[in-house]
């Protein structure tokens, strides 16, 4: 419920990571997935180190791992860019996003905080953790 923490809710983020090679379980932080119940609120905000990924593996697929992202944004968006999920609620796009999967781009594990705003957090979060 909104308004039991100073008007702060509670809200939940897990990194996207990339790992080209998951043999070697290298990765870099690529993005962040942000879901707020309260608000009914799933956002991504992603950001690619093409030379952070060429460091890991001079051969990543860099549109593929770009088009990774950008589908794991349109999911949050919802509407046409989310594809099957798009009758979806918010809670279930964001348990869907940061289910375990062996794939290039991999969700971290699910953190939780407090925010009164949760668009700026994914934001603040995008900047401390990845870029």
């Amino acid at each position: 419920m909104s308004g039991l923490h100073n008007g702060r809710d509670v809200f939940e983020y897990a990194l996207l990571r990339v790992v080209p090679r998951v043999e070697r379980g290298e990765m870099i932080n690529a993005g962040v997935v942000v879901y707020c119940h309260a608000r009914r609120f799933v956002q991504a905000r992603t950001h690619l180190d093409e030379n952070r990924l060429r460091a890991l593996d001079p051969s990543a697929d860099i549109e593929g791992v770009r088009a990774a992202l950008s589908a794991v944004e349109g999911i949050c968006v919802g509407g046409e860019r989310a594809g099957q999920a798009a009758g979806d609620d918010a809670g279930r796009r964001f348990r869907w996003l940061i289910a375990p999967r062996s794939t290039i781009v991999q969700p971290g594990p699910v953190h939780t905080g407090l925010t009164s705003d949760p668009g700026g957090e994914a934001e603040r979060l995008l900047d401390l953790l990845v870029r």
